[in-house]
């Protein structure tokens, strides 16, 4: 499973020598994406195409919205049902259902995600957004390479990277 990296970098020449590092320490080019405002000029970095649009934040909504949804119904057959065919075994479905959409919606709300509106005023004001996919179990260590040797690079935060989802 894959989580995407974000990092703020403070000008083109910090991003190109971290990328580069990056790409020397096993990451796919296609695993890195670069966005900033129009006024910087990204050539020679790999350009994010449709990652700007943060998928990953509108498919956890829909989730988040159709969880809640399934939630409501199921208590909405939990009140309907005992009136019309009476206590049975068939209020076990919606209760079960209730008690795990609950349990879904407490485990994925503790899930770290960072999403791109937290990098609106940095992109703004010049700065260049490093997204980088990686595996779950390099997070840690991708982290401390690019803190360790650009301590100019602001580590942004971690969320669920667009792999996660086949895109």
């Amino acid at each position: 499973m894959y989580r995407r990296l974000y990092f703020l970098i403070p000008d083109k020449l910090h991003a190109l020598s971290v990328v580069f590092e990056l790409t020397s320490h096993g990451i796919d080019l296609d695993h890195i994406h670069t966005l900033a405002n129009k006024k910087v000029r990204l050539q020679g970095l790999p350009n994010a195409e449709h990652q700007n649009r943060d998928l990953g934040h509108r498919i956890e909504d829909l989730l988040w919205k159709g969880n809640l949804a399934l939630f409501c119904l199921a208590l909405l057959s939990l009140m309907i049902l005992p009136l019309t065919i009476g206590l049975t075994a068939w209020l076990l479905l919606p209760a079960g259902i209730m008690v795990a959409t609950f349990m879904a919606g407490l485990i994925f709300s503790r899930v770290p995600n960072t999403h791109m509106d937290e990098f609106r005023d940095a992109l703004a004001h010049g700065e260049i957004l490093l997204m980088v996919d990686v595996p779950q179990t390099r997070v840690a260590d991708i982290e401390d390479h690019v803190h360790h040797h650009h301590p100019e690079t602001t580590v942004g935060g971690v969320g669920w990277g667009t792999e996660v989802f086949g895109f």
